[in-house]
């Protein structure tokens, strides 16, 4: 699927770190570091400008290895990019750590998935088919 995109940053384009990757790393574009305090969230600038193709979204997800080190997160994960929005991406990082952290220039920050999505046409009716799980929510199937 090609993707057009602006780059003002002056760091590379997203790129996928292996050929199975799902996910593109997308780098923080600061003028200076942004220090993240504990329990904090800041708008990161990408300087990445993008059109996806209609029927086509961009999911922002967390990097897992900042997560699990660093307690660093995408606080409304996955964030969507719609395919008609034109705007600059910004990442929404929360530090959920109990230690500051400090976002760098060019530092991978988030991952970007590119998936296909349909919408949906409502359909109201008076009753659902009755399924095994029926009305089971939150903890249905036990602990196991």
């Amino acid at each position: 699927m090609e993707i057009q995109v602006i780059n003002k940053s002056h760091h590379p384009l997203p790129e996928y770190a292996t050929l199975q990757s799902a996910g593109m790393d997308i780098r923080a574009n600061l003028d200076e570091p942004i220090t993240l305090q504990p329990l904090q969230r800041c708008l990161v600038p990408t300087g990445l400008f993008i059109a996806l193709p209609p029927g086509t979204e961009a999911q922002i997800r967390p990097r897992s290895g900042l997560a699990w080190k660093k307690g660093i997160t995408v606080l409304n994960a996955p964030g969507t990019i719609d395919a008609d929005y034109r705007g600059e991406i910004g990442i929404i990082l929360v530090n959920l750590s109990q230690e500051p952290f400090v976002i760098q220039d060019g530092e991978r920050i988030a991952q970007m998935v590119v998936a296909r999505y349909e919408q949906a046409v409502w359909n109201v009716v008076d009753s659902l088919e009755d399924t095994e799980r029926g009305e089971g929510g939150f903890g249905h199937s036990g602990q196991k």
